[in-house]
This record gives C-alpha cells, sequence and structure tokens, in this order.
C-alpha cells in the first residue's frame, strides 16, 4: 500500500485489468447498437397506429410516415450503424 493508500496491482494483476479494459472497449460498438435498435424498435412501435386502415391520417401523411418507418428498418444497414442519428417524426 501507498502513503495515500492505493493499493499496488501485481504485473499479472495489471494485465487483467488490461484485458477487461480492453474487453470493454471493444464491446462499446455492440452496446450502443444494442441500445439504438431499442430506440428503433420503440419509435416503430409508437407509429405503428399511422399505417392502419382507420388511421385518421390523410394520404400523404400516411405516405410520409411510411418513408419514416422504412428509413427505420433501414437504419441497421447504413455505413455508419451503429453511431447514426434518428429520422425527424414527419
Amino acid at each position: 500500500m501507498t502513503l495515500r493508500g492505493a493499493v499496488r496491482l501485481t504485473e499479472e494483476e495489471e494485465l487483467a485489468r488490461d484485458a477487461d479494459e480492453q474487453a470493454w472497449a471493444d464491446g462499446a460498438n455492440d452496446r450502443a447498437a444494442a441500445a439504438n435498435r431499442d430506440t428503433r424498435n420503440q419509435l416503430l412501435s409508437d407509429s405503428d397506429w399511422t399505417q392502419f386502415n382507420d388511421s385518421p391520417l390523410t394520404g400523404d401523411v400516411k405516405t410520409s410516415w411510411a418513408t419514416y418507418r422504412q428509413t427505420l428498418r433501414d437504419i441497421t444497414s447504413t455505413d455508419d450503424w451503429p453511431n447514426v442519428s434518428f429520422p425527424a417524426t414527419p
């Protein structure tokens, strides 16, 4: 233990800690992708009503919502995935 109360790690402990930190960093894209899929799925769910036959929306507005929803579905295949911005709602 040092004067400031810090515990010094052995070389083996340092290597294990470095491996843990690298594993966490390597999983950043996977965590971002999972969070973005959750957001995308919620946005799709929230806009389901726009495509129902009894929706009060007019044809052009309904088409705008359909385009928005297709953009959400396609967002996972963009080159920037998972670092994307979600489209604005119509």
